[in-house]
């Protein structure tokens, strides 16, 4: 399921921050691929290594890392951060920023530009380090793990929290075919952490014996750290009572997209 727009009702302000994100990561990905044959060795320095970062070792020393010209940031810790700016592809760094473009502007609207931002990096790290406590043994324990996805997850979670009802315009793939359907929010977001939920168990094996991948783990905590902070503090954000938050459906026999 792809979304392609979102009916969560009118905005009080431009998502500035979520801008900014979106713009930061394109360029940092832009740079890597710029970087040629080197953009591996970029990626393993700048990237969570779970073995570098559990014992505050730069992962550029850990035995067996590739010779990079590229220093770890010091400490090594700071990788939480530079990670979640990173992306291992375009198809990657595509479906991070077009989830974060549909659903993020919303949430920032309701937070605040400042507690987003806030929010959005607490998600990402606590994302991370899940993650890396799940691979900090064995081969596991020297793959990167890097990309925005464990922050948007926390993003999603807050949406589901703040816009259950809104209208999600999706493409549904079945096989080689595909149809256009407008879900609610609850239901896209629902399934997407179920089938993180489900995966991550699947994950678990593939982490022991060192094979890399999609982090799960890092969705699932990154989601469910997203929905703990959104419910503690769920009421400072509360809509306006100047503006009307439509739900779904709003009319049964609407026309107008922009009614749902």
């Amino acid at each position: 399921m792809i979304p392609i727009k979102d009916y969560p009702g009118p905005r009080r302000s431009l998502p500035v921050v979520t801008w900014g994100i979106i713009i930061i990561n394109v360029i940092v990905f832009l740079y890597q691929v710029s970087l040629g044959p080197d953009a591996q060795e970029f990626m393993f320095a700048y990237s969570v290594v779970p073995a570098g970062l559990l014992h505050g070792i730069p992962q550029t020393s850990l035995p067996g890392a590739p010779h990079t010209p590229f220093l770890t940031p010091n400490p090594v810790y700071l990788t939480l951060i530079t990670s979640m700016f990173m992306h291992a592809g375009w198809l990657h760094i595509g479906g991070n920023m077009l989830f974060l473009y549909i659903f993020g502007d919303n949430v920032e609207d309701r937070m605040g530009h400042f507690p987003y931002l806030i929010f959005y990096l607490v998600c990402g790290i606590v994302a991370s380090l899940v993650q890396s406590f799940a691979s900090s043994t064995g081969q596991a324990s020297v793959i990167p793990s890097l990309g925005a996805s464990g922050a948007i997850a926390g993003v999603l979670a807050a949406y589901l929290i703040m816009f259950p009802l809104a209208g999600v315009r999706t493409i549904i793939f079945i096989f080689i075919f595909f149809t256009f359907v407008t879900l609610p929010a609850y239901i896209l977001i629902g399934v997407w952490f179920l089938l993180q939920l489900f995966d991550s168990v699947a994950s678990l094996g593939a982490a022991q014996q060192g094979m890399g991948g999609v982090a799960y783990l890092a969705h699932v905590g990154g989601f469910l750290t997203g929905l703990i902070i959104t419910l503690l503090w769920r009421p400072r954000h509360q809509p306006p009572a100047d503006i009307s938050y439509p739900y779904f459906p709003r009319h049964p026999n609407a026309t107008d997209p922009t009614r749902w």
